[in-house]
């Protein structure tokens, strides 16, 4: 996002000029539009707020950023009755709270390394080796560490019932989206030249990544099927390599299809269905629980995923229940068997 975007956007930049400065470092760096665009959002909104109170973010006080946590956490949320699900009870979900806090503490570090301020106002959760009461220190605002939402059964099949009146599309990218695990960016940014038929592969390219890494998944039979059908039915549309999938509006006709698309199909079907939490993400969430599930072991699901750490890969160990229903299943069959040798030595002891 250059510097003329930034401020037309966010018009609050113009009239703080570090806050400005520090956007352009993060952009000169190469970040994701994506990741600066979240950033600027999360600051403008606290540079609003300063204003607001009269505050100069410079010589900002933990008490003042205490009132911007404060706003967050009461905020009337803009989607109103839109709104699915709210983790803090009140005012913005618990992650959106993190992700608006996170560009203000980056300010602000950014200002202790400009020399501009001796210390960072904005607190971080840390462990602390030998502090009593388990050596951990509390952030701003405890970080909720929930499990992914999954359709049941019942829901998942009738999604697909909505699905099968879709256009061929929609149909692949939905198959693609649980085939393969995908991000909604990852499965908007797909190539032609992403795909290998002959071995039923997809190439994820590490700038359609969230951590960067490249990795190759595969896909099924079916899912091959219906991608051979899209294909044919993309020719009607353009026979030029490139984005895989387009757009068949009057006025983004043969464009690649935005994330945004994406986002409103997806919606629509999770409206038809009944089944309002099913997002873009819900199909990737679905696969790793299925493949947990199925006994996959946590480094192979974390390699498909295009997981950098186990740690989130193990989320979705936790949600399939694997590692209780085997600790479950070990315990049982011990009991069986103390159970059973009583009786037998009680059997052994009447002969």
């Amino acid at each position: 996002m250059n510097g003329t975007r930034l401020q037309q956007k966010w018009p609050v930049f113009s009239r703080h000029e570090q806050a400005a400065s520090w956007i352009r470092v993060w952009t000169d760096l190469g970040r994701a539009p994506r990741t600066i665009d979240a950033y600027a959002r999360g600051l403008a909104e606290y540079l609003l707020l300063c204003e607001r109170q009269q505050i100069d973010p410079i010589t900002a006080k933990r008490s003042d950023i205490a009132l911007f946590v404060r706003e967050l956490t009461t905020r009337p949320h803009r989607s109103g009755t839109n709104v699915i699900s709210l983790d803090s009870g009140a005012g913005l979900a618990n992650a959106t709270i993190q992700q608006r806090i996170v560009p203000v503490r980056l300010f602000y570090d950014f200002l202790v390394e400009e020399g501009l301020r001796k210390s960072n106002p904005v607190g971080r959760g840390r462990h602390i080796p030998g502090k009593s009461g388990g050596g951990d220190r509390r952030g701003l605002v405890p970080r909720l560490s929930k499990l992914p939402w999954i359709p049941s059964e019942q829901q998942w099949a009738t999604i697909l019932e909505v699905a099968k009146h879709e256009s061929i599309r929609n149909r692949l990218m939905l198959a693609l989206a649980y085939d393969a695990a995908l991000r909604r960016e990852e499965l908007c940014s797909l190539r032609t030249d992403d795909i290998d038929p002959a071995h039923r592969t997809l190439r994820i390219r590490a700038e359609t990544t969230k951590n960067r890494l490249e990795r190759v998944v595969p896909y099924s039979a079916p899912t091959g099927l219906i991608l051979s059908n899209y294909l044919r039915h993309r020719t009607t549309l353009s026979r030029a390599r490139g984005p895989l999938f387009l757009s068949e509006s009057r006025r983004n006709h043969a464009d690649a299809l935005s994330l945004w698309t994406w986002s409103k199909v997806v919606r629509r079907m999770a409206l038809a269905a009944s089944v309002e939490r099913f997002s873009t993400h819900t199909c990737r969430h679905l696969c790793l629980t299925d493949l947990a599930r199925m006994g996959w072991e946590v480094h192979a699901i974390a390699s498909f995923a295009g997981h950098r750490h186990t740690d989130t890969t193990l989320q979705y160990i936790h949600l399939s229940g694997r590692d209780l229903a085997d600790k479950l299943a070990r315990s049982m069959e011990h009991i069986h068997e103390w159970r059973i040798s009583m009786l037998a030595d009680e059997e052994a002891q009447r002969g």
